[in-house]
């Protein structure tokens, strides 16, 4: 993920140039997309004043581990729930309460893919472009907006790999440290969903594959060195997260029941699931097959709807960057071509054999999170091929997002039928 030198400007670039002169410097650039991601995830935060789809899940097993009453919701591990908890102890057990950290969750994603992209390329335009397409994308709004596991678990993993990229270039002592962020950080996101141990499977070969094409990279890190900091630091950090259960006043965690209750929850995971109505299935995820509608009824004195599906153009479009990316990479083995391609491919590819008896859209989240990456990847590796229609599809995105926007995020609609309007397909109904 070394930075390349970007292509020299063209003349269609003066306009734009002096529209995103504050985002010429990455620190400013940051900043103000992620105080602007930051509002809009915190807009309407508390409509509708009611739980909304898995919070009925959710904040009652948040309840419980506050109250450190006992196991419940075993399924999953803690530190997921424990963080929707601390939100209810922080602002109280009231909608604001339930989703204040999910809004963190989600700026940290914003903000995790504009490092990764800056890092890739070296370049404070794509790692802003990439930023925005990932505000935009819909999914991260909606999963912003909602006490639910795969925000949490986004930004540990989106965060981690930040950090491992981070840790590519600089001292030996630095190169350690921050690779072993990146390790705690896959740590906790195993400690929120278990859908994120692949990752550490992925840090560890991608590792090693790098390393072989550029010794340089991780200065002072060897194959098993590295390979010994993932495990121990993924293995701490994700210990302890169960905590809080070590004290539960009913059928406390004890070191001797540890192991035992990691079978019990692959068990739970594992189980035959009664049909579903919004089940889908993993191949059907990238086209938008079968999106979810969270909430739509009558709530706070309108009708309301809450609506997960992509948006459009970052869903479709990015994966024609995906497949540049991939044939780019094939071509030149240009690594940020290859890394881009290969975080969405092993972040889909992954469900094809993980054991879920009924899988759900929302199962997408991150690997639609990197196909923001590989947009903006892509648009900065071909920006001169591209002439001025790379502005003109960030426009699109944004324009879809302004759409959508009221059935993302609760707004007042016309009456029971309004969500025709944005239901394209049959499958989106």
């Amino acid at each position: 993920m070394d930075p390349i030198a970007p292509p020299p400007l063209r003349r269609h670039d003066h306009g734009m140039r002096r529209l995103l002169a504050p985002f010429r410097r990455p620190v400013p650039a940051l900043i103000a997309i992620l105080v602007a991601a930051q509002a809009l995830f915190c807009w309407r935060l508390t409509t509708p004043h009611m739980l909304v789809f898995d919070e009925i899940h959710y904040v009652p097993a948040a309840r419980t581990l506050l109250a450190l009453e006992g196991p419940v919701n075993i399924e999953h591990p803690l530190l997921g729930k424990a963080l929707i908890a601390l939100g209810i102890m922080i602002f109280g057990d009231n909608p604001l309460g339930w989703r204040a950290l999910s809004t963190l969750a989600g700026t940290a994603i914003v903000g995790g893919v504009f490092a990764i992209v800056w890092r890739m390329t070296g370049r404070t335009r794509a790692a802003a472009i990439g930023a925005v397409l990932t505000v935009v994308n819909f999914m991260v709004l909606v999963q912003a907006r909602i006490a639910m596991l795969d925000g949490f678990m986004a930004a540990f993993v989106v965060l981690a790999v930040a950090a491992m990229g981070w840790a590519m270039r600089g001292t030996p002592a630095q190169s350690r440290w921050r690779w072993g962020l990146g390790a705690v950080l896959l740590g906790l996101a195993v400690g929120v969903k278990w859908a994120a141990v692949p990752y550490l499977g992925y840090a560890a070969i991608g590792f090693v594959l790098m390393k072989r094409g550029d010794a340089s990279r991780w200065p002072g890190l060897r194959w098993w060195s590295a390979w010994g900091l993932l495990g121990l630091g993924a293995a701490i950090a994700y210990a302890a997260t169960f905590a809080p259960a070590f004290f539960y006043a009913r059928e406390p965690m004890t070191w001797a029941n540890l192991l035992p209750f990691q079978l019990e929850m692959y068990a739970r995971q594992t189980q035959i699931l009664p049909p579903h109505h919004y089940q889908s299935v993993w191949w059907s995820w990238p086209v938008i097959g079968r999106p979810i509608w969270y909430f739509y009824e009558v709530a706070d004195g309108a009708q309301r709807g809450i609506f997960l599906l992509g948006n459009p153009a970052v869903m479709w479009g990015g994966l024609i960057a995906v497949a540049a990316c991939a044939l780019g990479w094939l071509r030149t083995r240009e690594v940020r071509l290859g890394v881009a391609a290969g975080l969405w491919i092993g972040g889909f590819a992954v469900w094809a054999i993980i054991p879920k008896s009924l899988g759900f859209y929302y199962y997408y989240f991150l690997p639609a999170i990197w196909l923001s990456v590989a947009l903006a990847v892509a648009i900065d590796r071909w920006r001169v091929r591209l002439k001025d229609w790379d502005e003109a599809y960030l426009v699109g995105a944004v324009c879809l997002f302004v759409y959508f926007h009221p059935i993302l995020t609760a707004g007042a609609l016309a009456g029971p039928r309004s969500f025709l309007r944005w239901a394209w397909f049959a499958d989106w109904r």
